[in-house]
């Protein structure tokens, strides 16, 4: 574990984070003294929203970000902001997200259900129903939210509500919304539902006001959340020390594997997320909390930071992804299949993630 004939080009390193348990690889990289031992002096700065992170990596105000695994393909793509080459090389995370109902809606599916709270995972015919009676009766849609246009939960969201016949572009209304605003627009009924990472899912179900009915495990097998990213253009000028904090992550990946050592995690987490124990904890150790008084469903993947292969980039993962971006009719009408190979070269480096190992050997 040593860079000493590798030379690090920067030494000081701002590494931007979001307010989720699956930020914490990055934090516990930190707290566990293992970009230290890396020669690496790192300061996590906590942004407000994913297109804030998004602006200060493109910026080069960010050397490094935790960013949404669709992320770098809407960057390198210029979609909703300049064009800006971002790379791919790490895994930070598997699955985390959930889809949490109004305590509202949730009780006109037991309604509908004869007074009787529905079987979990939920199945997406009961909001089907719920979308039929809102057209009959020419009600509102329901509004659903979901953290960023370009993100696995928007895709998630859709790919449920669709398993049901619904038409999610017509049916429904989606809206974005930074995670950290979730629980507050749930609560003052600005939505009816949203899918987010954890710890929002649990927070609103300690609160009262929500009931989270769905988790990403459930509707997607295993997929890739968050991934740290950079520019290509810093990974090009610093490509030592890029290996560096990949290295240091990796093995703070390793030390998530242990049950033990994420509690306490969670209790590190409390600073980050500035959340109690009992609102970070419960994903981190598989459970998933269902309403404040019902039996939590157990889990296991709900956060995954480490197994065979996690933290590989592959192919295979960003082909899924650019598939659900043109399911959702964001890439352009042009877009060829040598374009998507291109641009999956271009963004996933699953060399530079082999190239970390074997400096860590």
């Amino acid at each position: 574990m040593t860079t000493e004939n590798k030379a690090l080009e920067q030494t000081e390193l701002n590494i931007g984070i979001v307010a989720l348990t699956d930020c914490a690889p990055l934090v516990m990289a930190k707290h566990l003294g293992l970009f230290e031992k890396w020669g690496l002096d790192v300061n996590l700065h906590t942004q407000h929203s994913w297109a804030t992170v998004r602006d200060r990596l493109h910026t080069d105000l960010l050397d490094a970000a935790q960013v949404l695994a669709p992320m770098p393909f809407a960057s390198t793509l210029g979609l909703n902001s300049a064009k800006c080459d971002v790379i791919n090389a790490f895994n930070l995370s598997m699955n985390g997200n959930g889809i949490t109902l109004s305590i509202a809606l949730f009780d006109q599916i037991k309604k509908l259900n004869h007074g009787k709270e529905p079987s979990l995972p939920l199945d997406s015919s009961w909001i089907k129903q719920l979308v039929l009676n809102r057209q009959k009766n020419d009600e509102p849609k329901l509004r659903f939210a979901a953290v960023y246009p370009y993100s696995c939960h928007f895709f998630q969201l859709r790919d449920w509500l669709s398993l049901a016949g619904i038409n999610v572009d017509n049916d429904i209304e989606i809206i974005f919304i930074p995670p950290t605003e979730m629980t507050t627009a749930l609560e003052n009924n600005e939505i009816d539902s949203f899918c987010v990472g954890t710890p929002w899912n649990t927070k609103a179900v300690r609160a009262g006001i929500g009931a989270t009915v769905i988790t990403s495990c459930d509707i997607w097998q295993e997929a890739p959340e968050k991934v740290l990213a950079v520019t290509k253009k810093w990974q090009q000028k610093n490509p030592n020390t890029f290996l560096a904090m990949l290295a240091a992550v990796q093995q703070a990946c390793e030390w998530l594997d242990s049950i033990a050592n994420r509690f306490e995690a969670a209790r590190v987490l409390q600073t980050y997320l500035d959340e109690s124990l009992d609102v970070i904890a419960p994903s981190l150790i598989g459970s998933c909390l269902t309403t404040k008084d019902g039996m939590p469903r157990e889990i296991p993947a709900y956060n995954r930071f480490i197994s065979k292969d996690a933290n590989l980039p592959q192919l295979s993962q960003g082909r899924v992804l650019l598939d659900k971006m043109i399911l959702a009719n964001q890439l352009p009408k042009d877009f060829t299949q040598a374009m998507k190979q291109q641009l999956l070269k271009d963004v996933y480096r699953p060399d530079l993630y082999q190239e970390m190992l074997n400096l860590k050997k």
